[in-house]
Protein backbone atom coordinates (compact mmCIF):
# COMPACT_ATOMS: atom_id res chain seq x y z
CA UNK A 1 0.00 0.00 0.00
CA UNK A 2 0.90 3.28 -1.10
CA UNK A 3 -0.49 6.99 0.16
CA UNK A 4 0.54 10.08 -1.69
CA UNK A 5 0.42 12.82 1.09
CA UNK A 6 0.33 16.44 -0.72
CA UNK A 7 0.68 19.47 1.31
CA UNK A 8 -0.92 22.86 0.43
CA UNK A 9 1.10 25.01 2.61
CA UNK A 10 3.63 26.57 2.21
CA UNK A 11 5.51 26.25 5.04
CA UNK A 12 7.29 23.29 5.74
CA UNK A 13 6.94 23.34 9.66
CA UNK A 14 3.36 24.42 9.95
CA UNK A 15 0.36 23.15 10.91
CA UNK A 16 -0.75 21.67 7.78
CA UNK A 17 2.10 19.28 8.31
CA UNK A 18 1.26 18.57 11.77
CA UNK A 19 -1.75 17.44 10.60
CA UNK A 20 -0.32 15.06 8.09
CA UNK A 21 2.69 14.03 10.43
CA UNK A 22 0.15 12.66 12.11
CA UNK A 23 -1.41 10.22 10.24
CA UNK A 24 1.80 9.44 8.69
CA UNK A 25 2.31 7.94 11.88
CA UNK A 26 -0.26 5.57 12.05
CA UNK A 27 0.32 4.81 8.22
CA UNK A 28 3.84 3.41 9.21
CA UNK A 29 2.73 1.59 11.91
CA UNK A 30 0.85 -0.46 9.69
CA UNK A 31 3.10 -0.71 7.20
CA UNK A 32 1.87 1.80 4.14
CA UNK A 33 4.50 3.44 2.25
CA UNK A 34 3.90 7.30 2.44
CA UNK A 35 5.38 10.05 0.21
CA UNK A 36 4.88 13.65 1.03
CA UNK A 37 5.49 16.38 -1.14
CA UNK A 38 5.07 20.32 -0.15
CA UNK A 39 3.30 22.26 -2.81
CA UNK A 40 1.65 25.54 -1.38
CA UNK A 41 4.54 27.80 -2.49
CA UNK A 42 5.02 26.47 -5.73
CA UNK A 43 4.19 28.94 -8.99
CA UNK A 44 1.91 26.92 -10.48
CA UNK A 45 -0.52 28.20 -12.67
CA UNK A 46 -4.39 27.64 -13.31
CA UNK A 47 -5.99 25.36 -15.88
CA UNK A 48 -7.07 27.09 -19.29
CA UNK A 49 -9.53 25.17 -20.48
CA UNK A 50 -7.31 24.26 -23.71
CA UNK A 51 -8.54 20.84 -23.18
CA UNK A 52 -5.22 19.36 -24.98
CA UNK A 53 -4.86 16.91 -21.82
CA UNK A 54 -7.91 14.72 -23.65
CA UNK A 55 -4.69 13.59 -26.82
CA UNK A 56 -1.46 14.19 -24.64
CA UNK A 57 -3.26 12.36 -21.41
CA UNK A 58 -1.25 14.87 -19.57
CA UNK A 59 -1.34 19.08 -19.10
CA UNK A 60 0.62 21.10 -21.61
CA UNK A 61 2.08 22.84 -18.59
CA UNK A 62 4.66 20.80 -17.75
CA UNK A 63 5.13 21.45 -14.08
CA UNK A 64 4.55 19.66 -10.65
CA UNK A 65 1.32 18.90 -12.04
CA UNK A 66 2.35 15.99 -14.60
CA UNK A 67 4.92 14.69 -12.04
CA UNK A 68 2.24 14.66 -9.37
CA UNK A 69 -0.18 12.97 -11.34
CA UNK A 70 2.59 9.84 -12.08
CA UNK A 71 2.94 9.62 -8.52
CA UNK A 72 -0.68 9.25 -8.25
CA UNK A 73 -0.96 6.31 -10.83
CA UNK A 74 0.72 4.40 -8.57
CA UNK A 75 -0.58 5.34 -5.27
CA UNK A 76 -3.46 3.47 -3.31
CA UNK A 77 -4.56 6.73 -2.06
CA UNK A 78 -4.35 10.96 -1.74
CA UNK A 79 -4.06 12.53 1.26
CA UNK A 80 -4.87 16.64 0.72
CA UNK A 81 -3.97 19.12 3.42
CA UNK A 82 -4.61 22.63 3.20
CA UNK A 83 -4.62 25.53 5.20
CA UNK A 84 -7.60 27.79 5.13
CA UNK A 85 -7.48 30.93 3.41
CA UNK A 86 -10.55 33.11 2.99
CA UNK A 87 -12.91 30.07 3.82
CA UNK A 88 -11.20 27.60 1.31
CA UNK A 89 -7.90 25.72 0.38
CA UNK A 90 -5.07 27.46 -0.59
CA UNK A 91 -5.37 28.93 -4.43
CA UNK A 92 -2.12 27.17 -5.34
CA UNK A 93 -3.15 24.08 -4.19
CA UNK A 94 -6.23 23.84 -6.09
CA UNK A 95 -5.14 24.80 -9.46
CA UNK A 96 -2.70 22.17 -9.13
CA UNK A 97 -5.35 19.34 -7.75
CA UNK A 98 -7.65 20.94 -10.81
CA UNK A 99 -5.33 20.44 -13.57
CA UNK A 100 -3.77 16.97 -12.65
CA UNK A 101 -6.86 15.54 -11.82
CA UNK A 102 -8.75 17.10 -15.57
CA UNK A 103 -5.88 16.37 -16.93
CA UNK A 104 -4.97 12.24 -16.22
CA UNK A 105 -7.53 10.90 -17.88
CA UNK A 106 -6.80 8.04 -15.56
CA UNK A 107 -9.37 5.62 -13.85
CA UNK A 108 -9.14 6.69 -10.50
CA UNK A 109 -12.28 5.14 -8.99
CA UNK A 110 -10.03 2.51 -6.98
CA UNK A 111 -7.96 5.09 -5.25
CA UNK A 112 -8.89 6.59 -2.13
CA UNK A 113 -9.19 10.74 -1.46
CA UNK A 114 -8.92 12.40 2.04
CA UNK A 115 -8.84 16.12 2.56
CA UNK A 116 -7.11 17.67 5.42
CA UNK A 117 -8.14 21.19 6.38
CA UNK A 118 -6.33 23.74 9.20
CA UNK A 119 -7.98 27.11 10.39
CA UNK A 120 -6.90 29.67 13.23
CA UNK A 121 -11.00 29.94 13.60
CA UNK A 122 -13.05 29.87 10.81
CA UNK A 123 -13.95 28.72 7.10
CA UNK A 124 -12.75 24.99 7.35
CA UNK A 125 -16.19 23.75 6.40
CA UNK A 126 -16.26 25.41 3.51
CA UNK A 127 -12.46 24.70 2.66
CA UNK A 128 -13.13 20.91 3.52
CA UNK A 129 -15.84 20.52 1.00
CA UNK A 130 -14.21 22.12 -1.87
CA UNK A 131 -11.68 19.76 -1.46
CA UNK A 132 -13.58 16.63 -1.64
CA UNK A 133 -15.32 17.67 -4.42
CA UNK A 134 -12.36 17.26 -6.28
CA UNK A 135 -12.47 13.33 -5.07
CA UNK A 136 -16.40 13.49 -5.59
CA UNK A 137 -16.45 13.93 -9.57
CA UNK A 138 -13.72 11.54 -10.82
CA UNK A 139 -15.58 8.90 -8.73
CA UNK A 140 -12.76 8.17 -5.61
CA UNK A 141 -14.32 7.19 -2.19
CA UNK A 142 -13.69 9.60 0.16
CA UNK A 143 -11.98 8.40 3.46
CA UNK A 144 -13.86 9.56 6.54
CA UNK A 145 -12.88 10.05 10.35
CA UNK A 146 -14.69 10.34 13.82
CA UNK A 147 -14.99 14.09 12.87
CA UNK A 148 -14.94 15.90 9.90
CA UNK A 149 -11.05 16.21 9.13
CA UNK A 150 -10.20 19.19 10.77
CA UNK A 151 -7.26 20.99 12.82
CA UNK A 152 -7.07 24.15 14.51
CA UNK A 153 -4.04 26.28 15.08
CA UNK A 154 -2.81 29.54 14.56
CA UNK A 155 0.95 29.82 15.20
CA UNK A 156 3.42 27.15 14.35
CA UNK A 157 2.81 24.10 16.52
CA UNK A 158 -0.76 24.74 17.50
CA UNK A 159 -1.78 21.87 15.81
CA UNK A 160 -0.08 19.99 18.18
CA UNK A 161 -2.44 21.63 21.54
CA UNK A 162 -5.58 20.55 19.53
CA UNK A 163 -5.96 16.85 20.98
CA UNK A 164 -9.45 16.51 19.30
CA UNK A 165 -7.81 17.26 15.80
CA UNK A 166 -4.98 14.98 16.04
CA UNK A 167 -6.86 11.80 17.46
CA UNK A 168 -9.53 12.65 14.11
CA UNK A 169 -6.28 12.26 12.36
CA UNK A 170 -5.05 9.24 13.33
CA UNK A 171 -8.65 7.99 13.10
CA UNK A 172 -8.41 9.11 9.48
CA UNK A 173 -5.48 7.57 8.55
CA UNK A 174 -7.12 4.40 10.02
CA UNK A 175 -10.05 4.29 8.18
CA UNK A 176 -8.21 5.23 5.42
CA UNK A 177 -5.83 2.07 5.12
CA UNK A 178 -9.06 -0.13 5.94
CA UNK A 179 -10.57 1.41 3.02
CA UNK A 180 -7.75 0.87 0.98
CA UNK A 181 -7.52 -2.85 1.63
CA UNK A 182 -11.11 -3.46 1.25
CA UNK A 183 -11.00 -2.12 -2.36
CA UNK A 184 -7.91 -4.12 -3.27
CA UNK A 185 -9.42 -7.44 -1.84
CA UNK A 186 -12.96 -6.34 -3.73
CA UNK A 187 -10.84 -5.51 -6.70
CA UNK A 188 -9.15 -9.10 -6.94
CA UNK A 189 -12.68 -10.68 -5.95
CA UNK A 190 -15.79 -8.28 -8.43
CA UNK A 191 -13.12 -6.05 -10.29
CA UNK A 192 -14.60 -2.02 -10.59
CA UNK A 193 -18.01 -1.42 -11.31
CA UNK A 194 -18.51 -1.54 -15.12
CA UNK A 195 -18.61 1.37 -16.53
CA UNK A 196 -21.01 3.09 -19.04
CA UNK A 197 -19.38 5.92 -21.99
CA UNK A 198 -19.34 9.07 -20.58
CA UNK A 199 -22.66 11.26 -21.30
CA UNK A 200 -21.56 14.98 -21.63
CA UNK A 201 -24.75 17.34 -21.69
CA UNK A 202 -25.15 20.90 -20.99
CA UNK A 203 -28.28 23.22 -20.91
CA UNK A 204 -28.34 24.16 -24.32
CA UNK A 205 -28.76 20.40 -26.78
Amino acid sequence: MKVLMINGSPREDGNTALALEEMEKVFQENGVECEKVLVGGKDIRGCIACRKCEEAKKCVFDDDVNELAGKLKEADGIVVGSPVYFAGPNATLMALMQRMLFSMRTDLRGKVGASVVVARRGGCATAYDDLNRLFGVTGMPIATSQYWNMVYGRNIGDAAEDAEGMQTMRTLAGNMIFLMKSIALGKEKFGLPDQEEEIATNFVR
